[in-house]
């Protein structure tokens, strides 16, 4: 067999011609036969017609500036969401009976059906996400594909299901809305709680620090310098009252040491001396303090007084000295002068430095009460500058959790402001929606089987087991039909050739035969032609 493969491979195109003819209804039956097989199973198919329509997102009427959706999900989610509420189970078996989707077979068609019939159903309709060609990878449109075994069933399918997604899509959106506004609400009642708890956190805290606040340290400190400026001051005027008891102390004794020597008839030179030298000591003071203040300074003011009245004692002192000499001469050798109730009379200059001395240790008391009570109060304010860091950062702490709940009240009120104008602009149908773009079609020829593909199929398998028939006949029908294959066989050379002959009946009947086989050859190329012409524009 090997052999003859090898010989049959190594002839000409003559001879390749030459078996075609030979063997032509070896090939061409099988070639129209499986063909015809193969149509007529196609046009046995149920037919499948195709419904699309498109459907987009509407964008909302009004400018986002103003209104801004608050639940806005893609279109992905959007479809995940609206599908696994049309096609389920029920909505299915509800489509099902209303379009005889899968109707009930019996015999020989059993055999042919596969799977649950509501999963058909779903399997016949088909969601296609459309990419935006301005912009790859965005998605802002899809298409509804509904498949029916006649174009008027897949228009209506996909009608009802285009219906059922937008019904479902408005109600997704309202219930969003709706569960949206809700959960805001609550989020607001405890937000505001919240808010509510931080300022009463913060009112108490105040109220228990009042004077200690960090608002309140320039106060403190102003109030603390404007103590501490009087502290100072009753300091230098209770320095002045000291210094000037010692003054009316020293000048009280002088007055009665002059009072003594007077009595007793001689003058009192040190009296006038000490006074001298008090004058002196304040009038430097005096110079000193110009040289520092001015004339309004309290220090100043009590020296100047200081020396207005060590002048009057002075002059006084010399006035009563004269006086008491003069007394003296007049009643050398008598008893000293008497009051009328028999008690020794007191000068003048005496009894108004005593009621000075008196004075001044009042005034001495006064300073240093108020000086005690200047640093009791100069104590509380350095305690409140001293505490009040600990106080600012407890304070921080606390109006650091304010602000939170504030900022996060503010926002969840802004949320709740805008999912209520979303939900009023749904209702009044300006909020994104969607819509239908390319109404549900309706299919003038099937989408599948593709009869066409089916028939060209047909062909080419006809063809291939044609030509494997003529190769095998050939190589298995072993004669010899030239002069050249007899010369390979036989080593003696050929004499004579006797042609075929044939009588006049047998020349007819070739005829005839070939006329023939020429009617059948083209009336199945006709058919041939036919079916794929029909498969082309009814398939």
């Amino acid at each position: 067999m090997s052999e003859e493969f090898e010989e049959l491979s190594g002839r000409s195109w003559e001879d390749y011609w030459a078996v075609l003819l030979r063997r032509r209804w070896w090939i061409f039956l099988p070639f129209f036969f499986c063909w015809a097989a193969v149509w007529s199973i196609s046009w046995l198919l149920p037919a499948e017609y195709q419904s699309a329509t498109v459907l987009g997102g509407e964008q909302q009427k009004l400018a986002e500036q103003f209104v801004t959706p608050d639940a806005r999900l893609n279109l992905q989610d959007r479809l995940q969401l609206a599908t696994q509420k049309v096609l389920t189970g029920p909505r299915l078996q509800e489509l099902s009976d209303r379009f005889h989707l899968s109707p009930p077979t019996s015999g020989w068609r059993r055999l042919f059906e596969l799977g649950d019939p509501i999963e058909r159903v779903r399997q016949n309709i088909k969601i296609e996400l459309i990419e935006s060609p301005d912009r790859p990878g965005n998605y802002t449109t899809f298409r509804i594909l509904c498949y029916a075994g006649s174009g008027e069933i897949a228009r209506e399918l996909n009608e009802e299901v285009t219906s059922l997604f937008l019904t479902e899509n408005a109600a997704a959106q309202r219930q969003l809305s709706e569960a949206t506004s809700t959960f805001l609400d609550d989020e607001v009642a405890r937000a505001q709680e919240r808010l509510a708890t931080a300022e009463a956190k913060i009112a108490a805290f105040k109220e228990q620090h009042l004077g200690q606040l960090p608002s309140q340290t320039e106060a403190n400190v102003q109030i603390l310098s404007g103590l501490q400026t009087q502290l100072q001051s009753f300091q230098r005027a209770l320095d002045a009252a000291r210094q000037q008891k010692l003054y009316l102390d020293s000048l009280l004794q002088e007055y009665r040491a002059a009072q003594m020597n007077a009595d007793g008839g001689s003058p009192n030179t040190p009296s006038s001396q000490a006074l001298d030298g008090e004058l002196l000591a304040l009038r430097l003071k005096l110079e000193t303090l110009r040289s520092h203040y001015t004339e309004d300074y309290p220090d100043i003011a009590a020296t100047r007084a200081a020396i207005a009245k060590t002048e009057e004692l002075k002059k006084r002192l010399s006035e009563e000295g004269s006086s008491a000499e003069a007394g003296g001469r007049a009643s050398a050798g008598g008893d000293p002068a008497e009051t009328a109730n028999g008690q020794p009379s007191v000068p003048p200059s005496v009894m108004e430095a005593q009621g000075q001395l008196k004075a001044n240790a009042l005034e001495i008391q006064n300073d240093q009460q108020r000086a005690r009570e200047l640093e009791s109060q100069i104590a509380v304010y350095q305690s409140r500058l001293n505490l009040a860091p600990e106080i600012e950062q407890k304070l921080e702490e606390l109006s650091s959790g304010y602000e939170e709940s504030k900022k996060d009240y503010d926002s969840l009120v802004q949320k709740q402001l805008q999912s209520r104008l979303v939900a009023n602009l749904e209702e009044k149908q300006s909020a994104e929606q969607l819509r239908i773009l390319d109404p549900p079609s309706l299919p003038q020829r099937p989408t599948s089987p593709n009869r066409l593909r089916i028939s060209l199929a047909g062909l080419v398998i006809g063809l291939a087991i044609g030509l494997g028939l003529a190769v095998f006949r050939e190589l298995t029908d072993v004669r010899i039909r030239k002069e050249e294959e007899l010369d390979d066989i036989v080593p003696a050379p050929l004499l004579v050739g006797i042609p075929r002959l044939r009588t006049s009946r047998e020349s007819a009947l070739l005829r005839a035969g070939t006329w023939m086989e020429f009617i059948a050859a083209t009336a199945m190329i006709i058919l041939v032609i036919a079916g794929n012409l029909c498969s082309l524009f009814k398939g």
